[in-house]
């Protein structure tokens, strides 16, 4: 409003004056140049001190969205860490006192160093995957994909243990937030992992469909399969709890069905889970 009042205030306050008291000593050229010139002047003093103003406080909102943006990937960390590497590092320590205790009785198995180093190698994953998480944006960023992402994911895990992969998207993008796309990709890298290191799959695919409403995303193996009743509460299924914890955090279904035949993870948003997928036919 100041920007817009000032300049014409002054014209008028210029106008009235010179029409008024200055008409007997300055002419109406000298007056019509004069009148930019003044309204030039008074701008730069009084506007100048309001630019210095909302300059500053540009400054400090950009401060205020680095120490947003900071925390935010801390708290990414901290929950990359939480579940996953400080119970490995845990169980890591328990393991190496009874390597130690039996050290000492002379009675070192093959079996305890066998322990520790699986869980070095599940310390060693949890990082890489808490790296590549926070690889992942969270804001808008025009050049990340969601596909393009999981299908860097599916080329790896081809290459990593020689095994067929699949993928069938027809998820627009735009359906999610690029906060539930960080989420949702680091479930399905999570789903992934789990079939690297716990199955013997000859395929993986992953399917995702719907709109913004309501979406469905599979990741399916035909592997070995989970052998226990509750997946989740297989001891050390620290993937598979922290795939709940996220998809309970952003409010989604996740849903683990596993036999012989194979294993299914879904994960859902507005009762897709259900069969209720708008457009779309459950398959």
């Amino acid at each position: 409003m100041l920007i817009l009042l000032i300049p014409t205030v002054m014209v008028g306050i210029w106008e009235w004056v010179r029409h008024q008291l200055l008409m007997p000593y300055l002419s109406m050229d000298a007056g019509n140049y004069l009148t930019p010139v003044l309204v030039f002047l008074s701008s730069i003093v009084l506007l100048l001190p309001l630019f210095r103003l909302m300059e500053r406080n540009q400054r400090e909102l950009e401060q205020k969205r680095a120490a947003t943006s900071a925390m935010e990937a801390r708290e990414a960390l901290a929950k990359e860490l939480h579940d996953g590497m400080a119970q490995s590092l845990f169980l890591l320590s328990v393991r190496i006192d009874r390597l130690e205790q039996s050290r000492t009785e002379g009675s070192v198995s093959a079996e305890h160093v066998d322990q520790i180093k699986k869980t070095v190698h599940e310390v060693n994953r949890y990082v890489r995957q808490a790296i590549a998480s926070l690889k992942v944006p969270v804001s808008g960023d025009a050049d990340f994909s969601l596909e393009r992402s999981i299908q860097e994911q599916l080329a790896g895990l081809a290459g990593e243990v020689m095994i067929e992969v699949s993928l069938d998207w027809r998820l627009d993008g735009q359906a999610l937030t690029p906060a539930e796309q960080a989420e949702l990709l680091s479930c399905i890298r999570e789903a992934m992992i789990n079939v690297r290191k716990h199955t013997r799959a000859g395929k993986v695919a992953v399917s995702g469909q719907g709109n913004e409403q309501s979406w469905r995303v599979t990741v399916t193996d035909d592997g070995a399969g989970i052998q226990h009743e509750d997946p989740f509460a297989v001891s050390g299924s620290y993937g598979l709890q922290i795939m709940r914890e996220r998809s309970r955090s952003m409010g989604w279904q996740l849903h683990v069905q596993s036999d012989a035949a194979g294993t299914t993870v879904e994960i859902a948003k507005g009762g897709a889970l259900d069969g209720t997928l708008p457009g779309a036919d459950r398959r």
